[in-house]
């Protein structure tokens, strides 16, 4: 005996109204990923250090809130390269959008990431100045210098120029595009 089919108008058994599927989760291996896992990990330990010390033992460590902040200022910075490799930042792509495709629309996402190239190697620059100058102040806790910390965000100042810079080059060779923002191809080409 055959099923019925389901009168007219009215959906068969199988169909459903939400529709959810995963996408494939992709392990990338690039250096800033690792080393931004790490460190969020590092903190991650110290803030839940701080915690228990804190309210279940009734007795905190002193070091823990410091040394905290300061892993979570290195993790923006490190975590600030995978944003750049990615081309995920925050950014006003409106003029760029309403634009067509063609020489004045390449050019002027070239000069935007030129621009970006340049600002980044300016904070890199600036960051490279801090540090040193940080050398001779030290923590309050502990009796290191300052400059650990701001070396880890030269660090990742570094790593986002470098970033950049790969985009720019790919950018030069392929031609400065992007894909339509209402595509729905993600490899659509452009400069990732």
């Amino acid at each position: 005996m055959s099923p019925t089919p389901p009168p007219a108008g009215q959906p068969g058994e199988d169909v459903h109204l939400i529709v959810a599927t995963d996408e494939e989760v992709v392990v990338e291996k690039y250096p800033e990923d690792w080393l931004a896992i790490a460190i969020f990990w590092g903190l991650a330990f110290i803030v839940f250090l701080q915690f228990f010390t804190r309210y279940v033992l009734n007795n905190s460590l002193a070091w823990t809130e410091e040394i905290a902040r300061y892993l979570l200022m290195v993790v923006v910075f490190v975590g600030g390269a995978m944003v750049v490799r990615r081309n995920t930042n925050i950014a006003v792509e409106l003029v760029q959008n309403v634009m067509r495709d063609g020489d004045l629309k390449r050019s002027l996402i070239g000069a935007v990431e030129i621009i970006k190239l340049v600002f980044l190697g300016l904070l890199a620059w600036f960051s490279v100045l801090i540090t040193e100058r940080m050398h001779n102040l030290y923590m309050t806790v502990f009796d290191w210098p300052m400059s650990l910390v701001y070396g880890g965000i030269a660090i990742g100042c570094f790593l986002m120029v470098i970033r950049q810079a790969q985009i720019v080059w790919r950018g030069f060779r392929t031609g400065f595009s992007r894909p339509d923002p209402l595509s729905t191809d993600t490899n659509a080409g452009g400069t990732p």
